[in-house]
């Protein structure tokens, strides 16, 4: 079984009191109820930047540009106990975009400071590699989830 391919990006702002950065509620489907990036599923025929510009448009009613994403890496999930689960995740951040982000069927999008993020509402791997993320830093990254699909079993890193 082929992982499948996906796609996050990470808005950030400058605010007086700390940087901020945009994630939101999942309202359906994978992972519904917690607190995640904003992005999903890359389509045939899509780039990775394709794909999460369209995805944030349509989760957030914020418009991008190729040239707004920074590369910020990727991470390989690995559901053990789902391999239909097994994701290849490509990572971006973004400091420039237009419009304000409005809530969607999918999220309802939410900023919080980088150095407060909501971790007990998020996926349990978020601790291995987003903060080095919001930090301007770059992940490559394998996380393997326990077979309860919420629990880290082990996270390694591929770069040097």
């Amino acid at each position: 079984m082929t992982a499948a391919k996906v796609t996050l990006c990470f808005l950030l702002r400058d605010r007086p009191d700390g940087t901020e950065v945009l994630l939101g509620m999942k309202r359906t489907g994978f992972g519904k109820g917690k607190i995640v990036g904003i992005g999903g599923h890359v389509e045939p025929g899509e780039s990775d930047r394709e794909a999460v510009i369209r995805e944030v448009f349509e989760e957030t009613g914020v418009s991008m540009r190729l040239e707004d994403l920074a590369d910020a890496g990727a991470v390989h999930f690995v559901f053990p106990a789902r391999p239909e689960w097994d994701m290849e995740t490509t990572l971006f951040t973004a400091r420039t975009w237009e419009g304000e982000p409005a809530p969607s069927d999918e999220i309802l999008p939410e900023w919080f400071r980088v150095d407060t993020l909501p971790a007990d509402r998020m996926w349990q791997d978020a601790d291995h590699w987003l903060p080095v993320v919001l930090e301007g830093g770059k992940v490559n990254i394998v996380v393997t989830m326990d077979n309860d699909n919420e629990a880290v079993a082990s996270s390694v890193s591929l770069l040097p």
